[in-house]
């Protein structure tokens, strides 16, 4: 079992190999550019890694992209192999993100919240306080009241 840094610092490594031979050594016409390497994982013993990828465009251009990774998985894997230098190459498991659908998710959650807050202050805009402008009693108050 290795340690968590070394399991790191693996991780971090695939993702520049992988990301540089993405753009640069695969000539995948459905990987061109659009494929973003946003994290990598390796287990423990090193054997397993798992590449989070996004891209950009609609789901056909991610099916495409999913599959070119797949038929591209062998050429990746020699090149994480070569930089490593490492006794055992992990197997790499391609896993699109879902980081842009939460992203998405969040800035509707935020535009309702904006809206909601709008709102609010359209409908306090005229109103009056309950209890008057200072409802709270201040020193000077009972000094007033008893003279």
């Amino acid at each position: 079992m290795a340690d968590n840094a070394r399991a790191k610092k693996l991780a971090d490594l695939i993702r520049e190999v992988v990301a540089e031979k993405l753009q640069r050594g695969v000539k995948d016409p459905r990987l061109g550019t659009h494929v973003t390497i946003t994290d990598t994982r390796v287990t423990g013993d090193l054997r397993e890694a798992t590449v989070f990828y996004t891209v950009y465009g609609d789901d056909e251009d991610r099916a495409s992209a999913a599959a070119g990774l797949e038929s591209a998985k062998g050429v990746l894997r020699s090149a994480v192999g070569r930089a490593a230098g490492t006794k055992f190459t992990p197997t790499l498991t391609f896993v699109a993100d879902a980081l842009p659908e939460n992203a998405r998710t969040i800035e509707d959650l935020l535009d309702k919240a904006r809206a909601s807050d709008a709102h609010v202050r359209e409908v306090s805009s005229g109103a009056d306080y309950a209890g008057g402008a200072d409802p709270y009693k201040k020193s000077g108050d009972d000094e007033d009241a008893t003279a």
